[in-house]
């Protein structure tokens, strides 16, 4: 992107940030649409129109090792993870869909619930969006963000009575608690933010399960959170 759209000092920016051609998929052959065709097609249709060493890796198969050691190699070279794509699918601009899932490596966190907000819809009644921290190593805690998501039914009554009976404060629709309950976090990333007085913020953050078997004190501090964030980039 920081070659995107220049006009000034091309050769050097090509020196300094090298780009190379991949492609993914085939829209259009020969004046013919083919974005509704399935993918097995539309990927033969690039095979015979652009030579394999432009064509982005990829296999077909139903081997769990198979596919775990292309994704260790793809991680290997800087990539993120995969996309696994449905061989039957069409193409939909700007829709990933169900059709095409990204699959990322996840990190884990073990945070204290700071915070939980009354959800809304099938959710209402329960406190479902939780408000995450990590010690801050001075006997307080630093929030990192917030997630609603990995809880099932199960686990969001539990959790409303849980932080019910630890209750601090009420603002709004945000029940604030004792930090005492710690919930294992599973994350894609960690991202700058200027928004959390830490810096970081979670990107895609789930609930793994709950860990009665610790304390707050036992909780990831934001010194090793800011650790996995340098090796993260």
């Amino acid at each position: 992107m920081r070659r995107f759209g220049r006009k000034l000092d091309v050769e050097a920016l090509r020196a300094e940030l090298p780009l190379s051609l991949f492609c993914f998929d085939c829209l259009r052959v020969h004046g013919e649409d083919v974005v509704e065709q399935p993918a097995t097609r539309r990927f033969e249709a690039l095979a015979r129109g652009v030579p394999e060493s432009l064509i982005v890796p990829r296999i077909v198969t139903a081997d769990a090792a198979e596919a775990g050691a292309f994704l260790e190699r793809a991680l290997a070279m800087g990539h993120e993870g995969l996309m696994a794509k449905a061989l039957d699918s069409t193409y939909e601009a700007g829709s990933r869909g169900s059709a095409w899932l990204k699959i990322k490596v996840a990190q884990t966190l073990d945070l204290v619930v700071l915070a939980a907000e009354w959800g809304s819809g099938r959710r209402r009644g329960w406190l479902s969006n939780l408000h995450l921290g990590a010690r801050d190593g001075q006997g307080g805690f630093v929030m990192l963000g917030k997630t609603f998501k990995g809880l099932t039914d199960e686990t969001l009554a539990w959790q409303t009575e849980q932080l019910k009976a630890i209750a601090v404060a009420t603002e709004a629709h945000v029940v604030h608690v004792e930090p005492k309950l710690v919930v294992e976090i599973a994350f894609n990333e960690l991202q700058t933010s200027s928004r959390y007085p830490g810096g970081l913020a979670l990107r895609f953050a789930r609930v793994l399960r709950y860990r009665p078997d610790k304390t707050a004190a036992d909780a990831d501090t934001i010194d090793s959170v800011r650790a996995v964030a340098a090796v993260q980039h």
